[in-house]
């Protein structure tokens, strides 16, 4: 049947809604994200008074510059504790909330149940607030998978249509925590892949979200950049060479600190670590407390600067407050980065952009030994992005983010620094969940469908436009008998009688119906010029088409398309395949 309404008004009426839906997460995540803040600043004092020190913070969320206390030995105790809890609770790599939301997309949509999600925000709450290896912006990113649930709980939408929403949540999500909504929009079209490759389609929804995401939390709390900065930044083009350099020795450091995971994480999917209790939570409990037990090893023995997600160190980076001794706690964070990754600790943004900029800041000092005179805020922020490059292959947003917190003149730089960290390193990853082009994900594969009756393979090819009207009669009458197999064996009879003639690649597929069509009638719905709905299986009968019948849920369509054509029509319409 065919909907009354052309198509170009059906597409700008589906266009509308998920503009209107974009809004409406964005607005849900600014005012459940400005509420985060001040609850996980509370959490963090806590934590920070349990500990006895608390590390500087960005100025945009309130922090100071400059670290508070000493940290307390037996306080330090308990962080194997939180360590062990932390990974109890995030029982994979893939658990990581960022890792997590690039995994589920590709596999179409995929996402945990609300109660894994609400395990994996504790998680990240009690990893920040015991200092442990875990940026701020994990938090945020599990609360906007939150929100993304709520919406699709509440509202009518297909699977399509939430997981385009689930990434302009998490990208509104982490527009807030970095005070960038445009970057971190570009972020979440540009971090599913490995390849310089983007997902196009959720651009714009991740746009309106983060936009008005900010909108909404500016209103409550105001408007403030990330980073206080000492002066205008405007690095000279006699000095990009030298931040060329720079930002290649970021890039190899990042690199092999890509490989080194990758390598860890081999180790753990052969066959002896996949049987028996070294498969189940006991060996990761026990991980977890080794790393925990060497954090804490550190920050008593060498440095405290290594708890906490290392934002605040990031500041005193670009504020120009660092010079040789940011090396060493680069060198420290790399470390911890290597060993955690396994157990999700050290994922998302923060982390991978504060070590970065405080290897930057460290770098920029030993050549200045030389006489190769770099500025040490320009060094931070070209760090942060090149690390970001390697670690989440992101090298837009990350120039992006460069220029947000440093000012526009640091764009050349950013863009020529971050242009060739993504040349040099490849497609060496943090995040597991990351595939390497558009073709290898899920989502853009191509679909069979499930044919109609209960057959693996779909059918040989027809010739007829239509099944012929006796099949379908013969079809009815047997499903409104009760008999829904005969009925499908009657189909498909009439379907092979169909095939003497010239064959061509026509199919009869049996699709669920998408969400967003429940309660319609079938009168009203729209398909391409050339398939046809012969028919709906409803409570394992099937009837014909008829203008008048209403989809509930449950209910199957009975479609006739070629492959490309029902792979097309599921694309533009989102429906799950």
């Amino acid at each position: 049947m065919r909907s009354p309404l052309p198509r170009t008004i059906l597409t700008r009426l589906e266009t509308g809604r998920l503009v209107l839906y974009s809004l409406l997460a964005g607005g849900l995540v600014g005012l459940v994200g400005t509420g985060w803040r001040e609850v996980l600043d509370m959490v963090l004092t806590l934590g920070a008074w349990v500990l006895g020190y608390r590390p500087p913070g960005a100025a945009g969320e309130g922090g100071l510059l400059m670290a508070f206390g000493d940290t307390l030995p037996y306080a330090l105790l308990l962080l194997p504790i939180c360590g062990a809890l932390y990974a109890l609770l995030m029982r994979s790599r893939l658990s990581d909330p960022l890792n997590a939301v690039v995994a589920g997309y590709h596999a179409r949509g995929d996402w945990k149940d609300p109660l894994t999600q609400a395990r994996g925000l504790v998680g990240t709450v009690l990893g920040q607030a015991s200092g442990l290896l875990v940026g701020r912006d994990s938090s945020f990113i599990a609360l906007g998978s939150m929100c993304a649930l709520l919406l699709s709980r509440v509202a009518r939408i297909d699977a399509g249509e939430r997981r385009v929403l689930t990434l302009a949540c998490v990208a509104a999500a982490i527009g807030l925590v970095l005070h960038a909504p445009l970057a971190a929009a570009v972020l979440m079209a540009e971090v599913l892949y490995r390849r310089f490759e983007f997902e196009f389609e959720v651009l714009m929804p991740c746009v309106l979200a983060a936009v008005c995401a900010s909108a909404v939390s500016g209103l409550m709390v105001g408007f403030e950049p990330l980073f206080s900065l000492p002066g205008d930044l405007t690095p000279s083009a006699g000095q990009l060479p030298l931040y060329l350099l720079l930002a290649g020795a970021v890039t190899l450091l990042s690199w092999i600190l890509a490989q080194v995971t990758t390598v860890i994480s081999q180790v753990f999917e052969r066959p002896a670590f996949q049987r028996g209790w070294l498969a189940r939570w006991p060996l990761r409990v026990l991980l977890g407390a080794v790393f925990g037990l060497i954090t804490a090893a550190i920050a008593v023995y060498s440095t405290p600067t290594i708890l906490g997600g290392g934002s605040g160190w990031l500041q005193l980076g670009v504020s120009g407050f660092l010079g040789s001794e940011a090396g060493g706690m680069a060198a420290w964070r790399w470390l911890l980065m290597a060993l955690g990754a396994q157990l999700a600790f050290g994922g998302g943004v923060v982390v991978s952009a504060a070590t970065g900029g405080l290897l930057g800041v460290g770098l920029a000092s030993a050549l200045g030994g030389f006489g190769l005179n770099l500025d040490a805020s320009v060094s931070a922020l070209i760090g942060a992005a090149t690390c970001l490059t390697v670690t989440l292959n992101i090298p837009v947003a990350a120039a992006l983010l460069a220029v947000t917190w440093g000012g526009d003149a640091l764009l050349p730089v950013a863009l020529a620094s971050t242009g060739l960290a993504h040349t040099l390193s490849g497609e060496a990853s943090l995040l597991s969940g990351q595939v390497s082009r558009r073709a290898q994900s899920r989502v853009h594969a191509p679909t069979a469908g499930t044919v109609l009756g209960r057959i693996a393979s779909p059918l040989r090819p027809l010739t007829t436009v239509s099944l012929p009207a006796s099949a379908l009669a013969a079809g009815t009458l047997a499903a409104e008998a009760g008999d829904g197999d005969s009925a499908a064996r009657l189909l498909l009879t009439g379907t092979a009688s169909a095939q003497s003639a010239a064959p061509q690649a026509r199919q009869l597929y049996r699709q669920e119906v998408p969400r967003s069509w429940l309660g319609a009638r079938v009168g009203v719905l729209t398909l391409p010029e050339r398939m046809e709905l012969v028919g709906v299986v409803q409570n394992g009968q099937a009837r014909l088409s008829q203008a008048g019948l209403r989809l509930n849920a449950g209910d199957e369509l009975l479609l006739l398309a070629t492959p490309s054509e029902f792979q097309n029509w599921q694309q533009s319409l989102r429906v799950p395949g």
